[in-house]
């Protein structure tokens, strides 16, 4: 699942998230949803999140946010 996530550790820990067996599948879902590609499609979620979301503080902190919120 989800080849992006060993690239979001940082993400992750400033969203207070423990990425787990049990959890992997909502935040995939969540990462997806919040970048605006269907799920399952990890090389076009990534691309958005390398190219848009983590190259823009704002957009960063955003991802943050929204992580956060759809995880807890």
């Amino acid at each position: 699942m989800s080849c992006y996530f060993r690239h979001l550790k940082e993400i992750m820990d400033a969203a207070g998230i423990e990425v787990t067996p049990a959890n992997k599948k909502q935040i995939d879902q969540a990462i997806h949803q919040i970048a605006g590609v269907d799920y399952k499609d990890c090389p076009a979620t990534w691309k958005r999140l390398k190219q848009e979301m983590l190259t823009d503080e704002r957009k960063r902190q955003d991802l943050v946010d929204k992580l956060r919120q759809a995880v807890h």
